[in-house]
């Protein structure tokens, strides 16, 4: 019996409506479960053949042991040792290798000095940075957060020179990246599993958390959708992640990914509703059952992105002519619908509460040529602010 386990955290109907879904299509040789460890020795399997990860970006201990159950041959979703190694200040560069656009962004040195280090420590560091450069650069306003944060913590909102100075002293040790602002037209968040499912979400982030998938909005166009699906493809598969989140603000017709390092994304019902909540547990259901049955015991089952095979092979990152066969694009789901019938799912409340999302923080973000400065508008304006 191969057994499909989940590891989770605060989270209240996903992982049981997850199980749940495994254990009714009664697959044969398959079960599913809550992953249970009662210790953790070198070099020894976790007993599951496939484990989906919700929460080990926030318990180190976690961590360890998927990657101690992923050398014994456990397909875990998502790979732990590529988690560890992603940030977001890496993704917009490869994004913009890619051929997706992004906001124009910066790295920032922590503004105190890290544990155990000097002065000394930085003598390859110019002192004063080139700011004039950064800021010509970025422009104001702009925005400020931690380059391998996340859940919308350490972010601000950025109105010009005085403003970042006054804001950079408070960052303590993070190291922090300062993005353009964009003003937006549109909004989507995107939901890819395994590389190939994708579900576009028309989204409105000015709206309380759990009314951002009513956005009261006009659907988007086919081609935008196109463009979205490829672009939600392309960065999952070069990242090598098996369960994402894109997001994309659109502006002047561009799609700006703002936000596509979210290997646990958000997926309870009360905050992404009830018909995007059936799509992510039917598909992340059929997706690990597809990893159980390809899993081999002993052997490396991880997903490993396009970059890292690409550096492996010392090939081009990105191919003139891509063979078909190496990217297989799963059916889109526009607004308001959904990929397939799914069976709807019955929530189970957990004993743990669920843990209050902060507010997103808005993000401006301008093309890479040069275009007519746009002013940002305010709370009345059609125009929102996306602040990630």
């Amino acid at each position: 019996m191969k057994k499909i386990g989940i590891l989770f955290g605060q989270e209240n109907s996903f992982p049981q409506a997850f199980v749940d879904r495994i254990n009714q299509k009664a697959e044969k040789n398959i079960s599913a479960e809550f992953v249970r460890i009662d210790k953790v020795l070198q070099a020894e399997p976790l007993d599951y053949a496939v484990i989906v990860d919700r929460i080990s970006q926030d318990v180190p201990f976690y961590r360890a042991a998927l990657k101690n159950a992923a050398i014994c041959g456990t397909a875990v979703i998502n790979n732990p040792f590529w988690w560890s190694a992603d940030e977001k200040f890496f993704n917009n560069a490869l994004a913009i290798k890619l051929g997706v656009p992004v906001p124009k962004t910066v790295i920032l040195p922590s503004k105190e000095l890290p544990d155990d280090t000097t002065d000394r420590s930085f003598r390859n560091l110019a002192y004063p940075l080139d700011w004039d450069g950064i800021f010509n650069y970025v422009g104001f306003p702009a925005y400020m957060k931690p380059f391998d944060g996340g859940g919308w913590k350490e972010v601000y909102q950025l109105q010009n020179r005085e403003d970042f100075f006054n804001k950079y002293d408070q960052t303590k040790q993070y190291v922090m990246m300062l993005q353009e602002e964009v003003v937006f037209d549109d909004y989507f968040r995107c939901y890819c599993i395994g590389g190939k499912h994708v579900r576009i979400m028309q989204y409105e982030p000015r709206n309380p958390h759990h009314l951002r998938y009513e956005h009261g909005k006009a659907p988007a166009s086919k081609k935008l959708l196109d463009t979205v699906k490829d672009y939600v493809i392309k960065l999952n598969q070069y990242l090598g992640y098996d369960f994402n989140t894109v997001e994309f603000a659109v502006r002047d017709g561009i799609p700006y990914a703002i936000d596509f390092c979210n290997p646990a994304p958000d997926a309870e019902v009360t905050s992404v509703g009830q018909e995007n909540f059936d799509w992510v547990v039917e598909t992340a259901a059929d997706y690990a059952i597809e990893r159980a049955k390809k899993q081999k015991a002993g052997l490396d089952n991880l997903t490993w992105g396009e970059y890292v095979k690409t550096s492996a092979a010392k090939t081009p990152l990105v191919s003139p002519k891509p063979a078909k066969k190496e990217i297989y694009i799963g059916k889109v789901t526009p607004p308001v619908e959904i990929e397939s019938k799914v069976k709807k799912t019955k929530v189970v409340k957990a004993a743990v509460p669920v843990k209050e999302a902060a507010q997103p923080a808005k993000v401006k973000a301008k093309p890479q040529a040069k275009v007519k400065k746009e002013k940002v508008v305010n709370k009345a304006a059609k125009k929102p602010v996306a602040k990630k």
